[in-house]
């Protein structure tokens, strides 16, 4: 039987891709103009790792719950926002030049991926189904990120995480989408059910005998879809269980038990 919801296939996410380069050069960026073991280095290292690691965790994750998926995501997103602030800080700090949005050092590093060959068919995110490595598409980036001026490499570091944020902002948004249209996994899972008991209420081998009435999972008296079993968290009811609509908050039709 099929996964009911699909998960992983990070690895094409152009969210994940590019916050692979981000921590690449986070590190390289740290071990070479930062001192190693400095609080800021090790925050700089590990709010790259964040972003990264968090993308890939929530794409595991869709499998089971939207709602951790979409948690691990705006982590992901909270934690690039930190880097981004520090690398302004490194160059106000030491008086070095910050590329104006618009300028042409600017245009020229977020060129890069706009020109970049993807396709939109992932779910949630633009995907690239490209068979670049990760060393080949840090390549495209490596005459700013690889520069001996660590004010260009600073620089060239914000438009891309400017880029990869952007991404994600996007990637949120279509989960958020996808959440309200399908619903999440206990919702999809008790549609699943409900249908497989229906096709079940009928004998194939003989149409014309009576229908299985034994399914105890009852439909939603307000709106007719199946209903999940829950357990009351407040009130006098707490700890009793009680049927809830799939549908819930959209529609709060209860079936007492």
């Amino acid at each position: 039987m099929a996964k009911i919801r699909p998960s992983g296939g990070y690895r094409t996410l152009r969210t994940f891709q590019t916050a692979t380069i981000i921590y690449d050069a986070t590190d390289w960026f740290c071990e070479r103009f930062l001192e190693p073991r400095s609080r800021m280095s090790d925050q700089m290292v590990q709010a790259a790792r964040s972003g990264r690691q968090n993308i890939a965790e929530g794409s595991r994750a869709s499998a089971t719950s939207s709602q951790t998926e979409l948690r691990l995501i705006n982590v992901a997103r909270s934690s690039l926002d930190e880097l981004l602030l520090d690398y302004e800080d490194f160059l106000r700090h030491r008086h070095l030049p910050m590329w104006h949005p618009n300028s042409p050092e600017a245009l020229a590093v977020r060129s890069i991926w706009r020109n970049h060959p993807s396709d939109s068919s992932d779910r949630s995110d633009q995907s690239d189904q490209s068979d670049q490595s990760p060393e080949q598409r840090y390549a495209l980036y490596a005459k700013w990120l690889d520069h001996d001026d660590p004010a260009i490499r600073a620089n060239a570091l914000i438009c891309i995480i400017n880029q990869a944020n952007y991404l994600l902002d996007r990637q949120i948004e279509a989960l958020e989408a996808l959440f309200i249209e399908e619903g999440g996994y206990s919702e999809q899972l008790a549609a699943a059910r409900m249908a497989k008991r229906a096709a079940d209420r009928t004998n194939p081998a003989d149409p014309s005998a009576p229908p299985n009435t034994t399914d105890p999972i009852p439909p939603c008296p307000k709106c007719g879809k199946p209903m999940a079993l829950r357990t009351a968290q407040r009130g006098k009811a707490k700890g009793k269980q009680f049927w809830g609509c799939s549908a819930y908050p959209e529609c709060k039709g209860i079936v007492a038990i």
